[in-house]
């Protein structure tokens, strides 16, 4: 099998110089010449254009920055939709657009060449080290022949669904990251300057019961079976406790924009009367408002969970 990739930048020289090392017969390209010197000292081959890697591979990869470079190097005069053969694979790692992929998907299929999609999340040591996650969606079939392949780029190569799919959690995931994260100066903030000496406070609030566990593993146990009785805590001491954390912040003069939103969606669910049940089932409110129903049978997340 020879594997194609394009896009060696920080993330895809990494990767590339992983597939090398796992033995793969290696043809490379970028649009810095340079970029490939490594690749090269490690025994891969250069190829001039991206259709010279289409026509010699058996499978592709890219790692591009965006929609906008995946789209051009998939249709371009000499891009990938012109160069691949009949029953060959394009696997997209970058962080893509899903109706992009989509697009392409059914572009590529209609040519009978699969492209998924494939996004990837471990950050540039990840990719050096290879403990890497693998969202890939698309042709399961395809996913199971070339997971070898996958698993020389990451640990954690995992089907997620039909196209777009990939690409859908990975935002989800960054987005998510990034949420927390200004929930988290946000609250960091108010506690120095409530007088906390920062290290202290950081070291105290990884020992919480947020700090011990998994962000996502926590959405197991109310949000994703749907069941928010009997209450682990209850809705009225959870609001009782944001009320406390908004007026310090006004005795402090400190800004808490998402603290004044979580609080408003805890008093809209208390107006519920929902009190007595679960503090997550304010969680529902936004079910609500995306027009969705979540609430997935408890022995499938628990053998989920039993998978890591």
């Amino acid at each position: 099998m020879r594997v194609g990739f394009i896009g060696l930048g920080t993330m895809g020289s990494s990767m590339a110089l992983n597939l090398r090392a796992a033995g793969y017969d290696m043809v490379v390209h970028d649009i810095r010449r340079e970029a490939g010197a490594p690749h090269l000292q490690a025994g891969a081959s250069w190829a001039d254009s991206v259709r010279k890697v289409a026509e010699a591979a058996d499978v592709v990869f890219t790692s591009l920055p965006g929609p906008r470079e995946v789209e051009q190097v998939a249709l371009a005069a000499d891009g990938l939709l012109v160069g691949m053969r009949r029953e060959t694979a394009w696997f997209d790692l970058s962080t893509n657009s899903p109706t992009v992929v989509r697009r392409l998907h059914d572009l590529f299929n209609a040519k009978d060449v699969a492209m998924l999609d494939s996004p990837v999340s471990g950050g540039p040591a990840g990719a050096r080290s290879g403990k890497l996650a693998l969202w890939v969606s698309g042709d399961e079939t395809v996913f199971n022949r070339y997971k070898p392949v996958l698993d020389a780029i990451g640990d954690q190569a995992t089907y997620v669904g039909p196209i777009g799919a990939g690409t859908v959690a990975k935002l989800v995931h960054n987005t998510a990251g990034y949420a927390i994260l200004a929930a988290l100066a946000e609250v960091f903030t108010l506690g120095v300057k409530a007088g906390v000496e920062p290290l202290a406070l950081w070291q105290a609030i990884r020992q919480g019961a947020f700090g011990r566990s998994r962000t996502f593993d926590r959405l197991a146990d109310q949000f994703l079976p749907g069941q928010f009785d009997p209450a682990a805590f209850a809705l009225k001491l959870a609001h009782k406790d944001i009320t406390l954390a908004t007026e310090l912040g006004r005795e402090l003069n400190v800004p808490l924009r998402i603290a004044s939103l979580v609080h408003g969606e805890l008093t809209e669910a208390l107006n519920r009367g929902w009190a007595e049940r679960d503090s997550r089932i304010f969680m529902l409110l936004q079910e609500e408002r995306a027009g969705v129903n979540i609430a997935v049978p408890a022995d499938k997340i628990q053998e989920a969970l039993a998978r890591g």
